[in-house]
């Protein structure tokens, strides 16, 4: 497939600068496929599933991975935390790089440094070590220094940093937020619960190969980086037993979606994938997505199509031409897989 098959014209004042107000106040596209589509919200999903299905949500927690440093000589340096390694540094994108020599220490206050190693493992990437007092944690001194990382479309100042986490973030792995998971709010769990559906969670720590965009002319020549996940058994035999007994399995969002497929193809219920789903796929988990709406050309867009073919076109043109808001602030849709094997 040709890049340019997933181009599409995003006007600039369609994308979201700040979040919906409440959560679940956010729109939703409901695809009826035969039927049409219904304009919804958020606050409906649990009347729009049946007992027996399965809610699957990222329960990763945002990092505070962005920190911003100067060098006595005035200049700036930005550095983005993506994944700490085994020996204890971090992978991180550093800007602008070139300038910034193996050996350089800066400090970001009193109680944090950053030192400055060589090249990562990712493209682009430098391997980072932060600097602690003897007994600090590090978590809680990269809070009082690092921000949450928004994306770089978004250029209002987020009032309320906790409206970039879902109300069931956990452990801070990732560098982006699970977006369509920002929609729920516990109100709407509890309306799914009520409904017979199972909510469980999953994790996939988003970073690289989340949002790294596609350059590659064909899509089958994109190379995703590899991001950690982990899908409890619990999750595993839960999905598994409403596929069997006539139930769904409905993903918040992309990174879900690549959490459970890689359980699925690899038999591993942790680890590392670089699972790049795109069609023709053969769905082994999934039935039902929620997520956002998303950038032209992105992997994120591919996965779409390959749940429902060549018909996002027509959704997001239906989206765009209703006023809805796209990107990681922006409104949902609610889409089922294909019946048909799209190739």
């Amino acid at each position: 497939m040709d890049l340019t098959e997933f181009d599409y014209d995003l006007p600039e004042q369609a994308i979201a600068q700040r979040p919906a107000e409440p959560r679940d106040a956010a729109r939703l596209l409901v695809d009826r496929g035969a039927e049409g589509v219904e304009h919804r919200t958020v606050a409906d999903l649990p009347s729009l599933l049946r007992p027996g299905d399965v809610v699957v949500v990222n329960t990763t927690r945002v990092l505070p991975a962005r920190l911003h440093l100067r060098k006595d000589t005035g200049g700036e340096v930005e550095v983005l935390l993506l994944e700490r390694t085994p020996a204890g540094a971090w992978e991180a994108l550093v800007r602008p790089s070139r300038r910034v020599k193996p050996g350089t220490v800066l400090g970001a206050g009193s109680d944090l440094a950053v030192r400055f190693g060589g090249a990562g493992s990712g493209d682009g990437t430098r391997l980072v070590e932060l600097e602690v007092p003897d007994g600090a944690d590090e978590l809680a001194v990269l809070d009082r220094h690092g921000a949450v990382p928004l994306p770089p479309y978004i250029t209002v100042p987020l009032d309320d940093p906790r409206r970039y986490q879902t109300v069931f973030a956990d452990r801070p792995e990732s560098v982006a937020a699970p977006t369509a998971g920002l929609h729920l709010t516990p109100q709407v769990l509890d309306g799914c619960r009520a409904a017979g559906v199972r909510v469980a969670p999953v994790e996939l720590a988003v970073g690289l190969g989340t949002f790294r965009p596609m350059s590659a002319a064909k899509v089958e020549d994109h190379d995703m980086h590899a991001e950690r996940y982990r899908v409890p058994i619990e999750t595993v035999e839960a999905c598994r037993r409403a596929r069997a007994t006539g139930g769904r399995v409905v993903a918040i969002g992309t990174t879900t979606v690549r959490a459970l497929e890689s359980a699925a193809v690899s038999g591993e219920l942790a680890g590392r994938t670089e699972l790049f789903i795109h069609r023709p796929w053969t769905w082994q988990m999934v039935d039902l997505l929620m997520t956002n709406f998303h950038l032209p050309r992105s992997s994120l867009l591919v996965l779409v199509d390959a749940l429902v073919g060549p018909r996002w076109r027509e959704l997001y043109a239906t989206a765009l031409a209703s006023g809805y808001r796209f990107l990681s602030f922006g409104d949902a849709m609610l889409v089922a897989r294909t019946t048909e094997q799209v190739s």
